[in-house]
């Protein structure tokens, strides 16, 4: 550009001079070179020209481009401005839920510090061999620490009436069984009429004794008044004596009236033949303790029975706790037979649960003519 100033400078000047000459003076035709020197400053000025026109339209273009890039600028600034505020709001919302969730869950339960378990005393229901009977004579609970009733030991006859107070018969009763039955009155004892049919029945070993339940229908009438048998069970050896005689085992036919008053039926057992009744017991005899088997046949009770029905009667009690009074026994005169295998049968399982003798104290006692 100094160039092009350079040459334009003295075009000037000589245009001034020109100016400044009087008319009368002819003008010399310029020379070549001074054409050519004006012809150069001329295209330098048009160059210069075309230049500064070209140069403004950049000069616009950069101010539009300052300006979008401006507008851009705020653009992004306005959409990081919303994205924060987004992001700020859906942190509230997730705020909000989560407190809301908390209000509407259950509260955890505090547990409590592990503390081991307590033993208590175990509570045994007592089984009366004998079954339920008036008031005192149904079943009770033998509460002694974890003493049972038993035939030996601590739990044995000498205790039962410190086991539990509803035992006390045992040990202050007046009326107690088995007794040493002696020095009866013979009298015409009216028959026991015996309404025994085929039943079914189960056995079950109820700790103290093999005992067979007997289905309904089978009954006995003493002196005008029924009585229905429940079951019966087998004492080794018999509990009851005759003139102090003791015989192998006994059986007992527990039957019971409307009123659940008893009257028991005991027979007799001797060594010798083979009984066929007995051995439909022992057939069906369970493998574990309080566990009956149900029988798939049935049993005729009348097959127990000894052939003459003479008997002995008198009142006694329960000869299992708790011992309870106002039983009526009728000990039937005549024994039965079971043979030495069926007694050892019995003995492997039970060798002895008989109660000890108990005083007769004066109670009356009959027998038949």
């Amino acid at each position: 550009m100094r160039r092009y100033l350079a040459l334009l400078v003295p075009m000037l000047l000589a245009l001034s001079a020109q100016a400044n000459d009087p008319p009368s003076k002819p003008i010399k035709s310029a020379s070549a070179k001074e054409e050519a020197s004006a012809s150069a400053a001329s295209g330098s000025a048009s160059a210069s020209a075309s230049t500064k026109e070209e140069r403004k339209p950049g000069a616009k273009e950069s101010k539009e481009s300052a300006k979008e890039a401006a507008v851009r600028a705020k653009e992004a600034l306005a959409a990081d401005e919303l994205a924060a505020r987004i992001a700020e709001r859906l942190s509230v919302i997730r705020k909000e839920k989560d407190e809301a969730a908390a209000r509407s869950a259950p509260k955890p339960v505090p547990r409590p510090a592990y503390a081991p378990p307590v033993r208590r005393p175990e509570v045994v229901k007592s089984k009366s061999d004998h079954g339920g009977g008036n008031g005192a004579a149904a079943g009770t609970l033998a509460v002694h620490g974890q003493v049972h009733w038993s035939y030996q030991g601590e739990g044995g006859p000498l205790n039962w009436g410190k086991l539990n107070p509803a035992n006390a018969k045992c040990d202050i009763g007046e009326r107690q069984s088995p007794i040493d039955i002696r020095d009866g009155i013979k009298v015409d004892l009216d028959p026991i009429a015996f309404d025994y049919k085929p039943s079914r029945f189960s056995v079950v070993d109820n700790g103290h004794t093999i005992q067979v339940n007997m289905g309904a229908g089978n009954y006995i009438n003493v002196l005008g008044h029924n009585y229905e048998l429940a079951q019966f069970h087998f004492h080794k050896p018999s509990e009851e004596r005759v003139n102090g005689k003791s015989f192998e085992m006994v059986a007992h036919l527990v039957h019971k009236d409307a009123d659940g008053k008893l009257a028991v039926v005991a027979v007799l057992i001797e060594r010798g033949k083979a009984h066929s009744l007995v051995q439909h017991v022992w057939n069906n005899l369970p493998l574990e303790k309080n566990e009956p088997v149900q029988a798939l046949t049935t049993m005729d009770m009348n097959d127990i029975l000894p052939v003459k029905r003479d008997y002995y009667t008198y009142m006694g009690s329960l000869t299992t706790p708790p011992c309870s009074e106002g039983v009526l026994w009728l000990v039937m005169k005549e024994p039965i037979e079971i043979s030495p295998d069926q007694l050892t049968i019995f003995s492997r399982l039970y060798p002895m649960n008989a109660r000890p003798i108990q005083k007769n104290s004066g109670r009356l006692i009959k027998e038949s003519n």
